[in-house]
């Protein structure tokens, strides 16, 4: 009889990024990347897990910027395009190294691996991969959670409540009309709580969320069971905690997993290596060397040397560290267990992108960990946080602290030196939102029809949640594509003014609405009610923010 459980939670993000504009823009890469090496790798592992009578259980977030690239038509063709360029490129790299038997296999690995990422996506899933995990969510396996509209880091935006509110209603909207059913869990982005948020979280009727374990051991009153078990806010919203014991072995580079020196190195790919000449095709049209995704060389060690790939080492790597991940959730739950009233639950939340795309030999972990919890050892189960949530429905009443699971743990990734710039633009484009929302009130709550100016202010709107993606904050702070970020949040800060000077001097710009609403065309059904809360606190006429208005090109 088991004695604990393991919740594995996925969170499942990427940054909207879609420009029809050009015919091949850099940073949609990121989602074609992660389409072939992390979703179409976790769809197979399920696969095999459903089809060998495995029972498991994985939490899983699907952000609304991620399902609404997965279903746009555009991105779907272009990843068609980047897919057979790499089987292309694996054709040309097979007859390269045929008088080296060891690469001529990992170029013959390559060849396999694309081929059928190819197939799961066109063939089985008709291009639309949120069908696949739609599935295996009615089937009882996953259960796939909401977040904020464009992953909004809450504990700044939630200076304007309103903003705080809409980032939390539109993506509980956009969930229901995706999976047709209601959330019952929600990942606040970057797990970023402040006290107060979950009283959002539940009139958009969720029953539970994640923290780091900080905004557990911090809580008041003190937990008694600590991030073993669930607290419920004054609200009546669950709050789990994260378990840095379980999250470290995986995420940790250093210490955990996935600096094993058998497993293959991500900073060494042919794009980088080859002749300029011959693999030019497959890189950025200007002649860029970018990363293709083949790679030859293993971890090995720290130095700069690299030894050659060998599947079969990392194979059994990876059986050996789900092994051991289990084995030492085991003694945890034994241990637990006997101070603890309850079954323990330990949760482990990572971002699903490591797991294949950053750790290629993360998701055969995954099958590997669920195979050996169903069959090998009687101590611990994988389970859901609603599950856990339906056997214990009494809990421990306290309030979280405010925390994230970013650098130090508060606000600091999102909020420093080269990021603070953008807060006076966004609180001030908040104010305004909600100025139009109660101006326009009677044509939001009850519209006639879809006149110009409506769209106007639903395109208002997803300017505004589009400039407060904490992906762009984030990427400042680490320095990586730091222009791009920069570009994008001017860009929807001045498209955001430009609407609110043209609905208020009543003289809109159709030629050019229709362009924008072309270009960012997430969230189809905006509907900017989400603004407008009769009996809301007035926004402030005044403006506590100067030259706040169109940011510098």
């Amino acid at each position: 009889m088991h004695r604990g459980y393991l919740s594995l939670v996925l969170h499942t993000h990427l940054p909207y990024v879609r420009h029809p504009e050009e015919e091949y823009f850099l940073e949609e890469n990121w989602l074609y990347e992660a389409i072939t090496e992390t979703y179409i790798p976790l769809i197979n592992v399920f696969e095999r897990l459903v089809q060998d009578g495995v029972d498991f259980r994985i939490t899983m977030s699907l952000t609304p910027p991620l399902v609404s690239m997965l279903r746009d038509p555009l991105l779907q063709s272009r990843y068609i395009r980047h897919i057979d360029r790499l089987i292309e490129l694996t054709v040309k790299e097979i007859d390269r190294t045929g008088y080296d038997a060891h690469f001529h296999g990992l170029a013959l690995m390559y060849h396999r691996k694309f081929i059928e990422a190819r197939e799961t996506f066109v063939n089985i899933y008709k291009k639309d991969l949120i069908r696949a995990f739609k599935k295996f969510q009615e089937m009882g396996f996953l259960e796939i959670i909401s977040s904020c509209a464009t992953h909004g880091f809450l504990p700044i935006l939630g200076v304007n409540e309103n903003a705080a509110r809409a980032q939390v209603m539109i993506g509980v909207d956009h969930y229901k009309k995706t999976f047709g059913c209601a959330p019952k869990g929600f990942w606040l982005p970057e797990c970023g709580y402040y006290p107060g948020v979950d009283n959002i979280l539940k009139e958009a009727g969720i029953k539970y969320f994640f923290v780091d374990s900080h905004g557990i051991s911090n809580a008041d009153p003190l937990p008694k069971f600590g991030v073993y078990a669930p607290l419920y806010c004054p609200s009546g919203v669950a709050a789990f905690g994260r378990d840095l014991e379980s999250s470290k072995q995986v995420w940790s580079s250093k210490e955990g997993y996935p600096g094993d020196v058998d497993y293959r190195e991500y900073y060494k790919d042919i794009g980088h290596e080859l002749d300029h000449d011959y693999i030019k095709p497959y890189i950025h049209p200007n002649g860029l060397r970018i990363n293709t995704g083949l790679k030859y060389w293993r971890i090995t060690g720290k130095s700069h040397h690299k030894e050659a790939y060998v599947p079969d080492w990392a194979r059994e790597k990876a059986a050996m560290h789900a092994g051991n991940f289990m084995f030492n959730r085991e003694k945890q739950v034994d241990h637990l267990a006997y101070y603890m009233d309850r079954k323990p639950i330990i949760v482990a939340p990572y971002d699903a992108e490591l797991f294949g795309h950053w750790w290629f030999e993360g998701p055969m972990w995954i099958e590997f960990l669920a195979r050996k919890i169903a069959y090998d050892q009687k101590t611990v189960r994988m389970v859901t946080p609603s599950e856990y949530l339906e056997e214990y429905p009494v809990n421990q009443v306290s309030v979280p602290s405010a925390s994230s699971w970013g650098w130090k743990g508060y606000n600091e990734q999102w909020l420093s030196g080269g990021t603070d710039w953008i807060y006076r633009y966004l609180h001030m484009a908040q104010q305004r939102m909600t100025e139009l929302a109660e101006k326009f009130s009677k044509e939001i709550t009850k519209p006639a029809q879809i006149s110009i100016r409506l769209r106007a202010l639903n395109q208002a709107a997803r300017e505004l949640v589009l400039a407060e993606s904490s992906d762009w904050a984030f990427i400042m702070k680490t320095g990586t594509m730091v222009p791009y970020a920069h570009k994008r949040t001017k860009l929807h800060i001045n498209r955001f003014t430009k609407i609110y000077d043209d609905l208020l001097n009543g003289s809109i710009d159709r030629e050019w609405l229709e362009e924008v609403e072309l270009r960012d065309n997430i969230f189809s059904g905006m509907d900017c009610a989400s603004y407008y809360l009769p009996g809301a606190r007035a926004a402030k006429k005044e403006k506590p923010y100067a030259n706040a208005g169109h940011m510098p090109k």
